[in-house]
């Protein structure tokens, strides 16, 4: 130590780098000869190869270089290159384990030795009885699962499946009081409700439900002529035509004010209910009765109320309705300037032959359709196909397969998808109850390429519409 510090003297006496580069040298030095205590054999072992390449850094920038040799300078890099990955590929001293990490499963097992393989010295193998940690395989499941498990997340809550029906008919019940009092010349019939909700079908959501408003004629003085028959050549509308008027005259029915061109105007009727809906009647009255809130839509065509419940929102409409030869009219004329047409309605017919046709084979129809209403719904593209469209093609499908069982509810819904995209091809859905009617007549040329287009990919692969 003696002679450490009188070569340090010396050094220090001489000045500039030199004695600045001597300083590190003995400061390593003092470093490594202490290194054995402090760190242990494996820390002295790691700075001594540390130390060793700093140290032939130092050197070759304080050695003179041999001007003679062009090389030389480009050798000097390279063995500092070295060093320095000398240096980065020291191996790291071993973690020194606690006690209380040999309690701790390993979490990657050793693999075991196939036979004919070395082992691995390096590896070591999992104690007895630890958990082994296994890849699970990829659950792929099918498409008749797929549809099974979509159908399950489509229930509605069961408070708003009590309490939309409840709510709709205290309503109902305020606005037949109501008519009765404002009108009380005019035979409507006693109001009543339509809808999934009510009628057995699975529904998709609580949120919106039909009031039928019974429009009584005499049939004596009222007769009906198909919208075959008219200048709209269209066999889904009806017209109502009052008859014999030169023995009844004007006045002999109370449904005479509503007359345009002796024909029963389903505008004109619309009109005033919408006149009274939204003007006559006291709905902030009404909903604070029923605990919500009662709003007409002022500016829908359409006879519709929004009822905002805590629990549910709601939207109710109105549909005067005529039942005359066996045909069910809705006050539902076309847009355009004909104003005297009743669109007939299937929907009582299509719900009674869906449940006849379930209730014959235990089928699974009305699951089908569920499922492909709630794909509707998600989809935009694919609203106007939801609801009746797709009950008449269900209808179709029941006349030629007959296996309609829960197991094959993945053929049917294949094959549905398939009928409709030869339907939208052909841009021509005939209805079920009147082969004449053309379901798709009501859609755009745009409307029905968008449709076959998305349902033309969903054929290769129907999970992506779930």
């Amino acid at each position: 130590m003696v002679a450490f510090w009188q070569q340090r003297g010396r050094r220090q006496e001489n000045g500039g780098l030199g004695s600045v580069i001597d300083g590190l040298g003995s400061v390593f030095d003092v470093l490594l000869a202490n290194a054995r205590l402090v760190l242990g054999v494996s820390g002295a072992a790691v700075l001594a190869i540390a130390t060793l390449a700093v140290k032939r850094l130092i050197d070759r920038a304080t050695s003179p270089r041999d001007e003679g040799d062009p090389k030389a300078e480009q050798k000097s890099l390279e063995e500092s290159w070295q060093d320095l990955a000398l240096i980065k590929t020291t191996p790291k001293s071993p973690k020194k384990q606690r006690r209380e990490d040999l309690s701790e499963p390993l979490l990657s097992p050793a693999r075991p030795l196939v036979p004919g393989e070395a082992p691995n010295p390096r590896g070591c193998s999992a104690p007895l009885g630890a958990p082994q940690v296994k890849s699970s395989p990829l659950c792929c499941l099918t498409l008749q699962e797929k549809l099974l498990s979509h159908s399950s997340h489509l229930a509605v809550p069961e408070i708003q499946a009590s309490l939309v029906p409840q709510l709709a008919r205290s309503i109902c019940t305020q606005l037949q009081n109501f008519l009765r009092s404002k009108f009380p010349e005019l035979p409507f019939g006693r109001l009543f409700l339509s809808g999934a909700l009510l009628d057995g079908l699975e529904v998709l959501a609580a949120d919106h439900i039909h009031l039928m408003l019974p429009v009584v004629l005499d049939s004596g003085l009222w007769s009906l002529i198909s919208g075959e028959d008219t200048v709209v050549r269209n066999p889904q509308y009806w017209m109502i035509k009052r008859i014999d008027l030169g023995y009844f005259p004007r006045g002999c029915s109370p449904w005479d004010r509503f007359i345009v061109g002796r024909y029963l105007s389903s505008s004109v009727l619309n009109e005033t209910l919408h006149k009274l809906l939204v003007a006559s009647i006291n709905w902030p009255a009404i909903g604070g009765l029923l605990g919500c809130a009662i709003h007409p839509m002022v500016a829908s065509q359409e006879l519709k109320l929004e009822v905002k419940h805590d629990q549910v929102e709601l939207n109710i409409t109105l549909f005067p309705v005529v039942e005359m030869e066996d045909k069910v009219l809705l006050a539902v004329p076309p847009e355009g300037l004909v104003e005297n047409l009743w669109l007939e309605s299937f929907y009582r017919a299509e719900v009674s032959r869906m449940k006849e046709l379930d209730a014959s084979d235990s089928g699974a129809r009305q699951l089908c359709l569920r499922i492909l209403n709630g794909v509707c719904r998600s989809q935009p593209s694919l609203h106007k196909l939801g609801g009746s469209p797709m009950t008449h093609v269900i209808l179709h499908l029941s006349d030629t397969a007959t296996d309609w069982a829960e197991e094959s509810l993945a053929d049917r819904f294949q094959q549905v998808l398939e009928e409709l995209v030869a339907s939208l091809e052909k841009g021509v859905l005939p209805s079920y109850f009147n082969p004449k009617i053309n379901l798709f007549s009501g859609l755009l040329e745009e409307e029905i390429d968008e449709m076959g287009f998305v349902l033309y990919r969903a054929i290769s692969e129907p999970e992506v519409l779930l």
